[in-house]
C-alpha cells in the first residue's frame, strides 16, 4: 500500500479484519463529536477493528462504545517519565500491526504518533504540521462536504468520507455510562439531598474562557428559576480547580447550592445522564449533554455555535447567543471591546425562553432557537 494509491479506494480496500489507529488525543468536545465518525464506520464495516489513541483523563468517554475496539492511552508524564512513556508509546502501536493510521488531531504529539505507528498508510488533513508525517493529505472539510460551515462532527467525519467511507448523514453522537459510575451517582445524589424521585437540572456555569462564561450572578437567578417555575432541583457543577465560579454562584444564590465539583470524568456522564435539563456555557459538558440525548440549553460567546453547537442541529440542544461582527474569535481575551460583551450582553430573559422551548413544545414549538443582536437591557453587566 503506498501514499500513491487513490484516497477513495483506501478504506474499501482494507483486508477484513483489519486495524485502524484513530488518533485524537484531546479534548472532551473532540473526542465527544469522533464518536458519530466511528458509528458509520462500524455500521459500513462491522469488520474493522477501531483503535482510539486519546490523553488518559479522557479514557471515559469511549468506554462501554461498542464501536471502538480499544481504546490507547496517552499519559501526562513530565521530563524524562515523558520520553520513556512516548517510547513505550510507539512500541505498544507498533506491536498492534495496524494497517491505517488516521489523524485528526494535528499537533507535534500526535504527528509524531502517527509517524512511527509503523502503519502502512497514513492519513491527516493537509493543513496539519509535519506533512511528511502523512502518505494522504484530507481537504478541507469545506471542500470534501462542498459546505461554506462544518460543523466539527462533519469535519472528523469528513476525514473518512475522503478515504473511501460512502457519504451518509452524520449521526448524534453517543456516549455510555458504566454500572460502577451509576452506583455511585445514586449514592451522590442522596447525599445532595435529591431523592430518586425528584427531577434535577444539570447547571454548569464553567468554561475555558471569560469570553464563554455566563454571569455567576445570572446562573443563580436560573437556579431558583428552574425550582420554582419547573420543580427542577438545579445541581452546579464544575470540573477540577473550578470551585471559585460556584462560590460566586453561591454567594448571589444566598443559601447553598447543592454542587457537583471535581467528579471524575466517566461518574460526571452517569450525574448528566440522569437529568432532566442541562443549562450550561458552550464547555466539553454540553457536548456530553446532548450525546446522551439530554435536552440542552447552551449559552454561547466568543465561540461559533454553527461549529461547535449541540449536535445534531435539529436534536435536543438550543442555541443562545448574541451576535456581534467580531464573532467568532479566538477567545483568549476579547480582541473588540473593554470586556466581552458576546457573552455578556446575553439576558436571564434569553436562557428562560429557551428552557421553556424544550420543557414545554407545545406551547412554545420545536423552532431552532432565534439568535438576535442583543437589545438594551438591565440584565447586562
Amino acid at each position: 500500500m503506498t501514499g500513491r494509491m487513490a484516497a477513495a479506494s483506501l478504506l474499501p480496500s482494507l483486508p477484513f479484519g483489519s486495524r485502524i489507529l484513530i488518533v485524537r488525543l484531546r479534548s472532551v468536545g473532540d473526542i465527544v463529536l469522533l464518536t458519530p465518525a466511528l458509528q458509520l464506520l462500524k455500521e459500513w464495516r462491522p469488520d474493522l477493528l477501531l483503535s482510539v489513541l486519546v490523553e488518559s483523563r479522557f479514557q471515559a468517554l469511549l468506554e462501554g462504545n461498542p464501536d471502538v475496539a480499544e481504546v490507547l492511552l496517552l499519559d501526562d508524564s513530565a521530563g524524562i517519565e515523558k520520553i520513556v512513556s512516548r517510547a513505550r508509546s510507539i512500541r505498544k502501536l507498533r506491536q498492534r500491526k495496524f494497517a491505517l493510521c488516521v489523524n485528526l488531531h494535528g499537533g507535534p504529539t500526535s504527528a509524531f504518533l502517527t509517524r512511527f505507528s509503523a502503519a502502512p498508510a497514513k492519513a491527516g488533513f493537509a493543513h496539519f504540521r509535519s506533512q511528511a508525517s502523512y502518505d494522504f493529505p484530507i481537504p478541507d472539510a469545506r471542500a470534501i462536504l462542498n459546505q461554506e460551515t462544518i460543523h466539527t462532527a462533519e469535519h472528523q467525519a469528513s476525514a473518512f468520507f475522503w478515504l473511501g467511507l460512502p457519504r451518509r448523514e452524520v449521526p448524534r453522537a453517543r456516549l455510555f455510562t458504566g454500572l460502577e459510575a451509576e452506583d455511585w451517582w445514586r449514592q451522590k445524589r442522596l447525599e445532595l439531598g435529591l431523592r430518586e424521585d425528584r427531577s434535577y437540572a444539570l447547571v454548569h456555569p464553567t468554561a475555558l474562557y471569560a469570553t464563554k462564561q455566563w454571569a455567576p450572578e445570572h446562573f443563580a437567578r436560573l437556579g431558583g428559576y428552574l425550582e420554582r417555575e419547573h420543580d427542577l432541583v438545579p445541581v452546579f457543577s464544575c470540573g477540577p480547580g473550578e470551585s471559585a465560579t460556584l462560590d460566586a454562584v453561591e454567594a448571589a444564590a444566598g443559601p447553598p447550592i447543592r454542587r457537583l465539583q471535581d467528579a471524575p470524568l466517566g461518574k460526571f456522564i452517569a450525574a448528566v445522564a440522569g437529568a432532566r435539563l442541562f443549562v450550561g456555557n458552550d464547555s466539553g459538558p454540553a457536548h456530553i449533554s446532548t450525546a446522551l440525548g439530554r435536552p440542552s440549553v447552551v449559552i454561547f460567546g466568543s465561540s461559533s455555535s454553527a461549529i461547535w453547537g449541540p449536535w445534531p442541529r435539529n436534536g435536543t440542544g438550543r442555541i443562545v447567543q448574541n451576535f456581534y461582527e467580531c464573532n467568532p474569535c479566538p477567545g483568549d481575551r476579547c480582541y473588540r471591546f473593554d470586556r466581552p460583551e458576546c457573552i455578556l450582553s446575553v439576558r436571564t430573559e434569553q436562557v428562560q425562553a429557551a428552557i421553556e422551548g424544550l420543557l414545554k413544545p407545545s406551547q412554545h414549538g420545536q423552532s431552532e432557537p432565534t439568535k438576535e443582536n442583543p437589545p438594551p437591557s438591565e440584565d447586562r453587566l
